[in-house]
């Protein structure tokens, strides 16, 4: 259940707000900082008229609006706020998915959070990673409960309003409105005492407008809480009851529920409809109602909502209501039928009622990814095998590998206890032990263990895939297909790869697993920019999918893989400063970021003294090559490769250097024909370079021009044909040099192209449709005889492309 609500806490130190001199110039600075993507928070006391801005600029707005906000009662329950405004379920458990979900529903509009005090961290994680995509609109009370860093992260991340005072014309305003018929002098009188504060003023207001002008003014202090407690005293019984429910609930309600109190509210301006519900014009008013009842009050009223409400929230009332044995039988029946989520909440509150339930609940949290309250709840769990078991899982999710192992020695035998001890291995000791536990079940019917020993075997991960679909298990489904993808590239089966990983990314997509379906795309695009194959039309793709929100792994490879095909189409200054800007890559990543870095200095012709430190697969193979090209061009001695076992056509390439011989090096580029046709051009390179018949290095030479110019590989083919000319053969590319005749917008087009930019965005920019940018770039390309329209972009900028030097 929710902390209740304590008035008076001080404020967390936030960034000092955005000042504004009035309401209209709030709304103003508002729908500025959000006329593109950006966040904007509305901050101010109880009653301060929050709820009223956001509503206002929502009216004003000429996006879709997704109106959505947190619930006193339902503070803990992850991600509310983001599926009330979505009206759909939400992943909260996954930071990158529940970012990819919300803007699948919202691209396009405004989505506007109330009440954030109430939110969840998920929901406060996650709004600044949508903002930077979506125009986002919340509301912050002040004071409030949250955390001081989350809050400091919320808040650097937004332009913060603080909701202005009243000023004079706007409280005259509204105590006209309220009490038409109140002399000047008295509304002047409400409004200083108000502290402008408008939901202070109302209540004074509606008040004052039922005393006669020689009545006694009521003896309110300006304190606005003061005043919406008296407002509230004043209510007949039924409507006193009916807002504490409406508090206490913390949630709109059936009229049914709250009885003869729903009109008296309703007739009152203190609930307003939604749907067939009531809910509080002001959360703050209804919790004020429900602060200011007695205990035994308080209590009976969670007793009748326990009778009144289901599943969890039945829980939690009774739970208030100090009916433990009654909480706990109704959190259990909850468990039984939820979602994850709803799962999870209820076996751990059953597990605050009785530690018995500790276990079960953290294997529920765990399961909805919250690792931390699987912790938590852990430490109040009875010592015993299971215990152990639970606790290295939670201690393996969040990366302490060294304690997992610890907590394991307690852990009983058994499949799921040999499965953690291999996850949790040194790579020195997991061989052997892999042995020992295969040794140990020769009928593997465990789908996580199966998981684990499949290793980097893409027909057991195949098999082991399809164990955990049928099992029911998703998690190591996908953690099967991904190990398979990975282990399919290292081999150099980048078209098998680039297929599973497309498959995998079908079914993740089906499933609502964005996160997952982003990582299984971004693998793809990974896959066709290492075999060469429609480059430009990989760059648009992978642009597209590169402004979701993206977990670091598939981040990483779409950020590499649209620097590889900017360097192999020409754009090399802006792959280099994308890669500049991959400095905390996830650490299984660290080499391909590095060859990458080596690659693209050598094909902007400014290699280092040595390629990285190479490592085993696919990318430490090409890691070694690259560093074979830059020890041929800078005459240096290259870094010699060492005994691990490369992929054939790598293996291959690798031998021909040795040999340095033109025999090895056709063999070489056979062996990744239909493979990587860049590495296939580079194998055809270097043989061009190390033939002594000239007729025979210039059939090399022309046959990497065609696949280089068939793949797009412009750098590579502007090294072919520089090699061509040194053999006095020549090719005319004027009809790409020079401007072609392009129009202002076609090159102000092609400019945005060469930045980087997907259609879409230089639609945005520029004001225009996609189809019309389309049409502008195909244009340009038939103007400047490109192929591509990263070509295009890349010869209207002047490069060097005739003749290109490596």
């Amino acid at each position: 259940m929710a902390a209740p609500p304590t008035p008076g806490l001080a404020p967390p130190v936030a960034p000092a707000p955005h000042g504004v001199a009035n309401r209209d110039d709030a709304l103003r600075a508002m729908a500025g900082a959000l006329a593109g993507p950006g966040l904007v928070v509305v901050t101010g006391p109880p009653g301060s008229g929050r709820t009223r801005l956001l509503e206002r600029l929502a009216r004003a707005s000429k996006r879709p609006v997704h109106a959505g906000g947190g619930l006193a009662m339902l503070s803990g329950q992850p991600a509310l706020a983001l599926e009330r405004a979505t009206r759909a379920r939400m992943p909260a458990e996954d930071l990158p998915l529940l970012a990819e979900a919300v803007y699948s529903r919202t691209r396009g509009g405004l989505l506007v959070i109330d009440d954030l005090q109430w939110c969840d961290a998920a929901t406060l994680a996650v709004l600044p990673v949508l903002a930077e995509r979506l125009p986002v609109a919340a509301a912050l009370r002040t004071p409030n409960r949250l955390g001081e860093d989350a809050l400091a992260r919320l808040l650097a991340a937004a332009t913060v309003i603080a909701v202005p005072d009243l000023t004079d014309a706007e409280a005259a305003a509204l105590v006209a409105e309220c009490a038409p018929a109140l002399a000047p002098t008295r509304a002047a009188a409400l409004a200083s005492r108000a502290g402008g504060n408008p939901l202070a003023l109302t209540a004074l207001a509606k008040r004052a407008a039922h005393t006669g002008p020689g009545e006694p003014d009521p003896g309110l202090p300006g304190d606005p809480a003061s005043a919406a407690a008296a407002a509230i005293a004043d209510l007949p019984r039924a409507g006193r009851t009916a807002l504490a429910v409406l508090g206490l609930l913390g949630r709109p309600a059936h009229p049914t529920l709250l009885g003869e109190g729903a009109q008296v509210l309703a007739d009152a301006g203190l609930a307003v409809p939604e749907g067939p519900f009531l809910r509080p014009a002001s959360p703050w008013m209804a919790e004020i109602a429900a602060g200011i009842l007695d205990a035994e009050a308080r209590r009976s009223m969670h007793e009748h909502l326990a009778d009144a409400t289901g599943g969890v929230e039945s829980a939690r009332h009774a739970h208030a209501a100090g009916l433990a044995g009654r909480a706990l039988a109704a959190a259990l029946a909850a468990a039984e039928d939820g979602s994850p989520q709803t799962r999870a909440e209820a076996l751990l509150l059953a597990a605050e009622l009785d530690p018995a339930h500790a276990v079960p609940a953290a294997r529920a949290a765990l399961e909805a990814g919250r690792t931390n309250a699987a912790l938590a709840v852990l430490d109040r769990a009875p010592a015993s095998g299971d215990t152990a078991v639970v606790r290295a899982w939670a201690l393996l999710a969040v990366g302490e590998t060294g304690r997992a192992r610890a907590a394991l020695a307690e852990a009983p035998e058994g499949p799921e206890t040999d499965q953690l001890r291999l996850l949790c291995a040194s790579a020195s000791e997991r061989h052997l032990l892999a042995d020992e536990i295969r040794a140990a079940y020769p009928e593997l019917d465990h789908p996580g263990l199966a998981a684990a020993l499949a290793g980097d075997d893409p027909d057991a991960l195949a098999a082991a895939e399809a164990l955990a679909r049928a099992a029911g298990d998703a998690t190591t489904a996908a953690w099967c297909a991904w190990s398979r993808v990975i282990a399919l590239a290292d081999a150099a089966r980048l078209v098998e790869a680039e297929a599973v990983a497309h498959e995998a990314a079908d079914r993740a997509g089906a499933d609502g697993a964005y996160s997952w379906q982003t990582r299984f795309l971004a693998a793809a695009a990974w896959c066709l920019v290492l075999s060469g194959t429609g480059l430009d039309n990989v760059i648009a793709a992978a642009q597209s999918l590169a402004d979701h929100a993206l977990p670091a792994v598939a981040d990483t490879l779409i950020a590499a893989s649209i620097a590889l095909a900017e360097a192999d189409t020409g754009a090399l200054g802006a792959a280099r400063a994308r890669l500049s800007r991959l400095h905390d890559a996830p650490a299984a990543l660290d080499g391909l970021v590095a060859w990458l870095e080596h690659e693209t200095a050598w094909l902007d012709g400014q290699p280092g003294p040595e390629a990285p430190e190479a490592q085993p697969g696919l990318v430490g193979g090409l890691a070694h090559i690259t560093g074979r090209w830059i020890a041929y061009d800078t005459g240096t001695e290259p870094v010699a490769a060492d005994t691990t076992p490369w992929p054939a056509p790598v293996a291959t390439t690798l031998a021909a250097w040795d040999k340095a011989a033109p025999g090895p090096f056709a063999q070489a580029a056979s062996a990744w024909d239909g493979l990587a046709a860049r590495e296939q051009v580079r194998c055809l390179l270097a043989l061009a370079a190390h033939s002594g018949d000239p007729q025979a290095a210039v059939a090399a030479l022309e046959a990497a021009e065609r696949i280089a110019d068939e793949h797009g590989l412009i750098v590579l083919a502007g090294r072919a044909r520089r090699g061509l000319r040194r053999h006095d053969v020549r090719r005319d590319r004027r009809s790409a040099r020079g401007g072609g005749g392009l129009t202002d917008r076609e090159a102000e087009v092609l400019r945005h192209v060469a930045s980087g930019h997907p259609s879409r965005r230089i639609a945005e920019i520029l004001g225009i449709t996609a189809e019309t940018v389309e049409t502008h770039i195909r244009s340009g390309m038939r103007k400047l005889g490109a192929k591509t329209r990263t070509e295009a972009a890349v010869l209207l900028s002047a490069a060097p492309l005739e003749g290109g030097d490596a």
